[in-house]
């Protein structure tokens, strides 16, 4: 059995903001993570002639302090790039028919009468205890949010976002002050894997990938942490960074009662496909995301805001259930291209967490569990799923295990 400070199990973005801000505490940090790829959400891919796209999330704001802080400390700073014109248009697809809008034309969109009945009183209505289809119905009209709003609010998290909360834990949006010293709407140069590789190689931490966590046990004043090879390792800190269902599992023997609370978090999958199209090839205007009302995929994101001159590149988020065929015909009709035009296709699947009203329970209670331990959890399914979150609940797992 080997030892180390601390070891995180999972090597996303959570997991490697937890490991960074330990290494810079003075602790050497050991991330395990089951995949061959580190970054887990953050997903940048590269084509043999080095044009980079995104094939999960995609873009950072200039109120992500937790997130600029590891840019700032891994000295990526100058490699942050401002999302450009594009940035400012989208697309609805319904019916076949594509509307290209931006954030004031939406509103157009909407039934004005609907929306001037419900506006002024739906604003006044409290959040808490409200899901998100119950509040923003109350604001817009329900036919307005069937029609137009929630597949916009459903291309967020690539599933229904009608049973999520409105407020609080598991909601999507958060208000957070701006950096006026960074650009409101960024990237990275390379994309948003950068910040990832930099986390790992900066010192203090040690990345192995392939190595699958079986289970988190607590041994005399610390933990042991089990591969499924037969290797282990010890710590008097560790950090389960994977999703509620993988945690859950990997805590059952030693901790049943996290355990359980870890598995009333709901998971939902989405299956990418990112695709690379010679610029001449696509006529579709220059666009941040598309949004179909109804259809295979929740939403396409584009690498438009970043152009470049030869290329232009494509995330889908499908709805699962649908063959690779299925998948790869819809991007072909959508981008009104033949598919043999594909330079590059590459997939990934997701699982992302669900949350429903009582969410908010369910993250007290398990904190409640951690206190006075040493043993964290972070990850998506807490504050929400924007890497702002991912990182913020990182940074206070890490100031709470540090002081115990």
């Amino acid at each position: 059995m080997e030892s180390r400070d601390v070891v995180v199990v999972g090597g996303g973005v959570s997991g490697l903001s937890f490991a960074w801000h330990a290494a810079r505490s003075g602790r050497k940090a050991l991330v395990l993570e089951g995949s061959e790829r580190l970054g887990g959400c953050l997903d940048s891919r590269r084509t043999p002639a080095g044009y980079w796209y995104e094939l999960g999330a995609h873009t950072c704001y200039n109120s992500y302090a937790g997130l600029l802080e590891i840019i700032e400390g891994t000295g990526l700073r100058d490699r942050i790039l401002p999302r450009g014109e594009a940035r400012k248009r989208f697309a609805f697809l319904r019916g076949g028919a594509i509307d290209m809008l931006g954030p004031i034309s939406v509103l157009m969109r909407f039934d004005k009468a609907e929306l001037l009945r419900n506006v002024f009183r739906g604003m006044r209505a409290s959040k808490e205890g409200a899901t998100t289809c119950g509040w923003y119905s109350g604001v817009v009209g329900k036919r307005n949010y069937s029609r137009i709003l929630a597949p916009f609010l459903s291309a967020v998290p690539s599933q229904s976002v009608d049973s999520f909360p409105a407020a609080g834990p598991g909601s999507l949006f958060k208000k957070r002050p701006r950096r006026k010293d960074v650009v409101k709407s960024f990237t990275l140069d390379g994309g948003l894997s950068s910040v990832i590789a930099a986390a790992a190689g900066s010192p203090g931490v040690e990345t192995l990938t392939g190595a699958i966590v079986r289970e988190v046990r607590t041994v005399g004043g610390g933990y042991e942490v089990r591969l499924a090879d037969g290797r282990s390792f010890q710590a008097p800190v560790v950090s389960v960074a994977v999703p509620p269902s993988m945690a859950s599992a990997m805590l059952r023997a030693d901790f049943p009662d996290l355990s359980s609370e870890l598995a009333r978090v709901g998971m939902a999958a989405t299956e990418s496909v990112g695709v690379v199209v010679r610029r001449e090839k696509v006529k579709l205007p220059e666009m941040a995301f598309l949004v179909p009302a109804d259809d295979l995929f929740w939403s396409a994101v584009t690498r438009d805001p970043v152009p470049d001159p030869d290329w232009r590149a494509f995330a889908f988020h499908f709805k699962t259930g649908k063959t690779d065929d299925e998948r790869r015909a819809r991007i072909a009709q959508i981008l009104q291209v033949e598919q043999g035009d594909f330079e590059e296709v590459t997939r990934r699947m997701t699982l992302l967490p669900s949350p429903v009203l009582g969410h908010d329970r369910t993250i007290a209670e398990i904190d409640r569990m951690l206190e006075g331990t040493r043993l964290a959890l972070t990850g998506n399914y807490f504050e929400g799923l924007a890497i702002e979150d991912c990182v913020q609940r990182s940074i206070g797992q890490w100031a709470r295990v540090s002081a115990a």
